[in-house]
């Protein structure tokens, strides 16, 4: 599989990864490599704020397209700091989760 790299800090060029905006562009970049087959490597390099509205809207929403295991093979990251993959992690943790819930949610609303 081919592999992009996107240095985050390129991309919004500002080194606080922390407005909806910002986030929303990286989603679509996202998305667009991986409707294409491309592995796309994420770089936090030289981030120095990072806000879960950032991730929420950059990575978070992908859960609502694709599964886990799917994007474990097309989404990568790399030179991000301790405490910036924990915040990373309870992001997608309850991206999976609402996503989940919500699927289920409007399935039982469809069976009623």
């Amino acid at each position: 599989m081919k592999e992009i790299t996107v240095s985050i800090l390129e991309h919004i060029g500002s080194n606080a990864a922390v407005s909806s905006e910002d986030g929303e562009m990286l989603f679509h970049q996202i998305k667009k490599a991986i409707e294409h087959n491309i592995r796309i490597i994420l770089d936090f390099q030289h981030l120095e704020f990072i806000t879960p509205t950032f991730l929420n809207t950059a990575i978070g929403q992908l859960y609502s397209k694709y599964d886990s295991p799917f994007l474990r093979d097309h989404l990568k990251v790399k030179n991000i700091a301790k405490e910036d993959r924990e915040l990373l992690k309870k992001v997608v943790e309850r991206a999976k989760e609402y996503f989940q819930d919500k699927e289920l949610t409007e399935t039982r609303e469809l069976q009623s």
